[in-house]
């Protein structure tokens, strides 16, 4: 973690916003008028964090999309494997702007299917998608007014993908939201003079101030006008070195400007912070912390978090990367992320055809089996309250514990510790309709619960426990 001085207008912010995570509150007091409360130019209702996160606490599972002219070289630069993650390529094989431009023109994918795509998300048990508006390369895929380097002018193909998404998300029940990249290597007021070092944070732009202000704030007003609602805005590139804390607070309270219920995440904020997380002694802004590739220990308590993690070793589609993550290993992560209190937002690298490829859709496939019948043990859960299990993990709600049963017992006996609630019930979630019980024991703060000698599921079955008050 990159820790500062907390400016004194935002210390409230991170006191009471702890405060309210540790007491799962879900009201909105007046003393949380400190707490991000915006009012729109238009007199909107004021909103605070509390309301504005509501939804996104009970989603806990989202599909990241990274997808843009990199799913054309696929990984390959003439002729030759680049290392790395695929969509950065053109600052991995060290392409200029003018070369890299030239890959709109082969950028033509016929097969995309905006109502396939998120019925593949909406079928896996996932309540919001983040797609890339624009990555780093600066490419985007809508038809934006401010630069004619976007899939409608620049590309044979010639639709607008957001446009075509927004309207699919809407008819199936998902939340849209886009990752939006503040660092840009082909505008010539932002990174794009730093070539062959795309990357180089020890330069400064003259004129980055105005691509701020006219490119970036331009892009994100048209964004929300003309594709909102939006669920979040997804920042990145925030490490480039013109981009200050300030500029990072500034463009924080522009967007919920332009839509007051709408969620930032961290990295509009200026620097790496570690896990790209958010403790009580940080200076940030944004909404919530940002963990990528990895699962905190212990959670991030005191804040909302979000993992964000590959399926395979890459974001954008690289055509040889074949390491793929088992379903298993998918789904534990999920549970996992469930049990700390964060949500977790697993990505697709679409091909240049517009296909989500094979593999990322049989895992998602899976794990939508699984959430058809435990998906209540995800939705809307926070964190156990019985710290680590030796079988698994737990994820609660008001009167309910959900104990994820990985290593099935096999004397047919399941010890829990920490239990000074009476339990009510204990039977198998997926077989919640008979709610078979299941004999329970229980003494001082510990049960034993007798299990059939099979598990219902060999991943994770799921056992709820109804205890009396919370």
């Amino acid at each position: 973690m990159i820790n500062r001085t907390i400016q004194s207008r935002y210390s409230a912010v991170l006191i009471m916003s702890a405060v309210l995570f540790l007491l799962l509150s879900v009201g909105c007091q007046q003393e949380e008028a400190n707490i991000t409360v915006i009012k729109s130019p238009g007199g909107k209702k004021q909103l605070c964090k509390d309301e504005r996160m509501e939804w996104w606490r009970q989603a806990r599972f989202g599909m990241f999309i990274h997808w843009g002219l990199y799913a054309v070289p696929a990984g390959e630069w003439k002729g030759e494997k680049v290392p790395g993650i695929g969509e950065w390529i053109m600052e991995r094989a060290k392409i200029p702007v003018s070369e890299y431009e030239q890959l709109a023109g082969q950028f033509n994918p016929v097969k995309f299917d905006a109502e396939q795509w998120v019925q593949i998300a909406k079928n896996a048990g996932m309540k919001y998608i983040v797609i890339t508006s624009k990555h780093h390369d600066g490419f985007c895929l809508w038809d934006t007014k401010y630069t004619d380097y976007d899939v409608v002018d620049a590309t044979p193909f010639k639709r607008d993908i957001l446009g075509e998404l927004v309207a699919e998300c809407k008819k199936q029940g998902i939340r849209l939201c886009f990752y939006h990249s503040i660092m840009d290597w082909h505008h010539p007021d932002a990174q794009a003079p730093f070539y062959p070092n795309y990357n180089d944070t020890s330069k400064s732009n003259p004129n980055f101030d105005r691509y701020v202000e006219y490119y970036l704030k331009g892009q994100l007003k048209e964004l929300v006008q003309n594709y909102g609602p939006l669920g979040i805005m997804w920042f990145d590139g925030e490490w480039v070195k013109d981009w200050t804390r300030e500029m990072g607070w500034d463009m924080y309270d522009y967007c919920l400007s332009l839509q007051p219920d709408t969620i930032v995440n961290n990295r509009v904020g200026n620097g790496r912070q570690g896990m790209r997380g958010l403790s009580k002694s940080d200076e940030f802004a944004g909404d919530y912390g940002t963990p990528e590739q990895e699962i905190p220990a212990t959670g991030l308590p005191g804040v909302d978090w979000e993992t964000c993690m590959t399926m395979n070793d890459t974001w954008g589609y690289k055509s040889y990367d074949n390491n793929w993550k088992s379903t298993e290993d998918l789904l534990h992560k999920l549970v996992d992320i469930a049990s700390k209190g964060g949500n977790f937002l697993l990505n697709v690298g679409p091909t240049a055809e517009g296909l989500i490829p094979a593999a990322s859709v049989e895992r998602l496939a899976a794990i939508g089996e699984w959430m058809k019948h435990n998906s209540e043990s995800i939705y809307g859960t926070t964190a156990s309250p019985l710290g680590e299990v030796p079988w698994g993990r737990c994820t609660a709600k008001p009167g309910k514990l959900y104990l994820h049963v990985f290593d099935w017992p096999t004397n047919g006996k399941l010890e829990v510790t920490g239990i000074k609630n009476k339990v009510k019930k204990a039977y198998l979630l997926a077989d919640k309709k008979k709610a078979k019980m299941l004999f329970e024991r229980q003494s001082n703060e510990k049960i034993v619960l007798t299990v059939p000698s099979r598990a219902a599921d060999p991943v994770d079955t799921v056992i709820v426990l109804e205890i009396e008050n919370k």
